[in-house]
């Protein structure tokens, strides 16, 4: 979830709406996933690479267009960066997503709850915590003013002729708020630090409006909306072979031949070459996914019994830092004694590459220095994500480089008959889960275009969406 004084809309700040509990999207190894697979076919109407949240929309899309799919994924596990771990402690801990947003426009909340899953509106509270106390009322209005100002200036230097990084138009009076309004508005929103992410692109986007749980995670609601999906865990496609009429996916257990094709992967397992395509992919989509890379944010999973930081549930804290070393911690979630200190950025991948160990010394030292040192003594269990390091995912949520927000729309651009998908194709809802699942309805619509399973004239699924997103233009108001 985003601020809510993101990127175009002008919105009066208050202490209730200062923050975001978490970024949108986040990625991890897989635990305790219900495995089940699909007889490989040979042959398909449409191939769709990934189970994740793009790639499950998409797969629903084209049966109810009553063509034959498959779906292929290299893990062992369906959802993606969507993963709810059910067994490290005693309730669901969503290991990378957390949250959707816009429930009167969301379709996913619409079939969570047609589903049977408990989908609530997350009661947020925001605190800042200045060395071991609570900021005082002058202090929480100094910080939201400058986070106001950081917010207009990137705003109004997205209507400049370059796109410029979000730092380099920093005001420069934010005082002793300065790196905490990096964090927030960089690394724990984005992935990245200011100076990696284009003002384009943070404009751009579309208000995050509420936090939207799931009581039994995200990643349980992507597996359960893809029950009925025919698919294949633990097939990765190491090679693609494509052209104008169709294309042939080689994975370990065969080869499949499909009228069109829906590749889901991130960005950064784009770039990486993991899958070889016979011919290569244009240069200019691979420009794309390299301008929109994956930033870090992983969640420092801690159980604290008996509430030892004397927090309300899903408490969010975040300190007054000199610097962007720094994190936020989601407290009691669900009323729970599960706690989650968050870390992004370059400080948060940097101390991701040191390990799990590392990962949770820090959540200690750093709770220590804000509640004190009784706290290490009250945790029971602990653990921590490490998505960069994991193999289908190389990162979190992507982010626009500067001068790279338009590689989103070239991203999506069709290559032959494949077609991509995932978050970082999405123009205004990149980085969360939402943004997904309408950037996987959009391409297979385009496949099934593309094959002649849907007319030019009918009406896509997403255009809703393409209609909200007109009204959060600059200047609309938000409600």
């Amino acid at each position: 979830m985003f601020l809510k004084a993101f990127g175009n809309h002008d919105m009066t700040m208050t202490r209730r709406n200062f923050l975001s509990a978490s970024a949108g999207l986040a990625a991890t190894p897989a635990l305790g996933a219900g495995a089940w697979a699909a007889p490989l076919p040979r042959e398909a109407d449409i191939v769709v690479i990934g189970a994740g949240a793009a790639g499950i929309a998409a797969a629903r899309r084209i049966m109810a267009a009553n063509r034959r799919v498959i779906v292929v994924e290299a893990s062992n596990q369906i959802g993606g960066r969507c993963l709810t771990d059910i067994s490290t402690f005693d309730v669901p801990f969503d290991r990378g997503a957390r949250w959707m947003h816009n429930p009167d426009s969301n379709a996913m909340i619409r079939l969570a709850r047609n589903a049977g899953l408990d989908v609530f509106a997350a009661p947020i509270g925001q605190k800042i915590r200045v060395g071991r106390r609570n900021a005082r009322a002058g202090e929480t209005e100094e910080f939201l003013a400058a986070l106001v100002r950081a917010n207009r200036a990137i705003d109004d230097a997205s209507r400049g002729r370059a796109d410029v990084s979000c730092a380099s138009v920093l005001p420069k009076d934010l005082g002793d708020w300065a790196g905490t309004v990096e964090f927030v508005l960089g690394a724990n929103a984005t992935g990245k630090d200011l100076n990696d992410v284009s003002v384009v692109d943070r404009a751009r986007a579309q208000e995050r409006s509420a936090a939207i749980a799931c009581r039994q995670g995200l990643g349980t609601l992507i597996t359960t909306l893809g029950k009925q999906v025919p698919l294949s865990l633990s097939t990765p496609a190491s090679r693609i072979g494509w052209s104008n009429r169709d294309v042939a996916v080689e994975t370990p257990a065969g080869k499949i031949v499909a009228r069109a094709a829906v590749i889901t992967v991130s960005s950064n397992v784009l770039t990486a070459g993991n899958i070889k395509f016979t011919p290569d992919i244009p240069k200019r989509h691979l420009d794309a996914a390299a301008k929109l890379s994956l930033g870090s944010y992983d969640h420092i999973a801690l159980q604290l019994p008996g509430n030892p930081l004397d927090l309300a549930r899903d408490d969010v804290i975040i300190e007054r830092s000199s610097s962007t070393r720094t994190a936020l911690l989601f407290a009691n979630i669900g009323g729970s004694s599960l706690c989650s200190i968050d870390v992004a950025g370059s400080f948060g991948r940097d101390l991701s590459a040191q390990g799990e160990k590392a990962m949770i010394a820090f959540a200690m030292e750093w709770l220590t220095r804000l509640f004190g040192s009784e706290v290490t003594s009250a945790v029971k269990r602990s653990t921590a994500t490490r998505w960069n390091a994991a193999p289908f995912a190389l990162g979190a949520m992507s982010s626009a480089a500067p001068g790279g927000q338009a590689s989103r729309k070239i991203l999506a651009e069709p290559i032959g008959c494949m077609f991509l998908a995932g978050e970082a194709t999405h123009e205004t809802l990149w980085g969360t889960v939402d943004g997904a699942w309408e950037s996987g309805e959009r391409a297979a619509e385009a496949a099934l275009r593309r094959i002649g399973a849907l007319r030019d004239t009918e009406p896509a699924t997403s255009a809703p969406a393409a209609k909200r997103r007109r009204s959060n233009a600059p200047g609309a108001p938000i409600n």
